[in-house]
């Protein structure tokens, strides 16, 4: 068995591990790890299960190479088989996302959302993004916060009106937000919609005019709910307005983690040259086939994907409503997206409800709620949770499926059982989902561990 982590930070002298021993010790965590999501609920809305075809690209030697550069225009040789892969992702993007130009080297969507900042800003500027209690994500965060837009970008970063009994940016306060800001000799230069919490379409076109009326760009982050975009069940960001549109290629889309930015082909050669040299070097090469092969799992099964997530998470909120959570935004249905917030303050806060469930084998995390900092609480123990069921719908459930998670979720949090008893039937219901669906081939087990030593 392996020695059990506990997560203390040795100083360096007093580290003496056996080479062999750590060696061992990883491969049987790594073994733990795969049984143990085998037999779990993930819920994580930031996370998906990759098809066993993704695995098979990223494992490829090109996860050795280098290939600094655009297609055809590399400053490294070897990369004649590299090109053509990557020339494929890009066309396959282009063709999910009916868009002229897809830039698919950014390594993640933080490094996404920079190359939008690099592109369509300044240093000093000033960009109006969602805060984080309200949805949005870190990398929109003020240099205060140590958020990737002010403490990276030097940006001066201001916060959309949010509507919290709406769980949507306010369009009347924005617009008056706007002009003030301009009155003031701080217009915004970049409008970031989207964000890490999106349970319904923001109000792009409602607020394109103003913001070209200032000659503001709008860029979306997309990171959470790109495959609903794709699958044509969420709102079309580049078709209602914005100028580029970011993503994450592993949370609605199943991918490898990796990065993406979408734009007009006016804006191309900029977002090339603001993704290298300016933000990658390298740029995953392995990850970058394993996009490839995604991208075309969701053009042939994306809308069906799509449609059964949002199905699901529908009806995942509105079991978990009427078995007493409190899910926010109730007088819009609780959700149109993949994901769903609830406010857990009645049972306990959102650190000792997560781990109880984590207890469970249900995974899913804590989370800011809009109203949390005013009421004086805070991101390490929130008032809400966040769930998201696009990995359990890629291993097939349905919406009778995930109504049999709202009743194991209520066990635990409302009716306060013994998590380590839930589990038990969390692991045996997980039987009879073990092959992720939407997929050209699904041979192995989803989480099977695979031996290549």
């Amino acid at each position: 068995m392996a020695k059990s982590y506990t997560g203390d930070s040795p100083t360096a002298s007093e580290i003496s591990l056996e080479p062999r021993q750590s060696y061992n010790q990883v491969f049987q965590l790594l073994e733990q790890h795969h049984q143990w999501f085998t037999n779990s609920l993930p819920l994580i809305a930031s996370e998906n299960i990759p098809s066993p075809a993704v695995r098979e690209a990223v494992l490829s030697d090109f996860g050795n190479r280098y290939a600094e550069g655009w297609t055809g225009e590399r400053v490294y040789a070897g990369c004649k088989y590299i090109d053509q892969v990557e020339q494929v992702c890009i066309d396959l993007a282009k063709q999910l996302f009916k868009i002229d130009f897809a830039d698919v080297r950014p390594i993640s969507g933080v490094c996404a959302n920079l190359v939008a900042y690099t592109t369509f800003t300044n240093p000093g500027d000033t960009m109006l993004a969602l805060a984080i209690p309200a949805g949005g994500h870190i990398s929109m965060g003020k240099k205060e916060f140590g958020g990737t837009a002010g403490a990276v970008r030097g940006l001066n970063v201001e916060y959309f009106p949010f509507d919290t009994e709406e769980m949507n940016i306010d369009i009347d306060a924005t617009e008056k937000k706007i002009q003030k800001l301009a009155q003031n000799g701080k217009k915004p230069t970049l409008a970031m919609f989207g964000g890490s919490v999106l349970p319904f379409p923001h109000p792009v076109r409602e607020l394109t005019t103003i913001f070209q009326q200032h000659d503001s760009k709008i860029c979306f982050d997309a990171a959470h709910v790109a495959g609903l975009v794709a699958g044509g069940q969420f709102q079309d960001p580049l078709h209602e307005g914005a100028d580029a549109m970011t993503a994450s290629t592993h949370k609605t889309l199943p991918g490898p983690q990796g990065g993406i930015i979408l734009s007009k082909a006016e804006n191309g050669e900029r977002i090339k040259k603001s993704t290298f040299p300016g933000n990658v070097s390298n740029h995953h090469l392995h990850h970058l086939a394993g996009k490839a092969i995604m991208f075309a799992e969701m053009l042939a099964f994306g809308r069906e994907y799509a449609s059964q997530i949002v199905k699901n998470s529908r009806a995942l909120a509105q079991a978990l409503h009427e078995r007493g959570f409190q899910v926010l935004g109730e007088k819009k249905g609780f959700t149109k997206s993949h994901l769903l917030v609830a406010d857990i303050t009645k049972y306990g806060d959102g650190k000792t409800i997560e781990k109880k469930l984590e207890d469970a084998n249900i995974i899913l995390n804590r989370n800011l709620l809009p109203y949390d900092i005013k009421a004086g609480r805070h991101f390490e123990a929130p008032g809400g949770i966040r769930a998201g069921v696009s990995e359990v719908t890629r291993l097939g459930m349905k919406e009778s499926d995930v109504v049999e998670i709202a009743d194991l979720m209520t066990r635990v949090v409302v009716k306060g059982e013994d998590p380590r008893r839930v589990a038990v039937d969390v692991a045996e219901f997980r039987k009879g989902f073990q092959r992720v669906q939407y997929a050209f081939e699904s041979s192995k087990d989803a989480y099977a561990y695979i031996h290549i030593r």
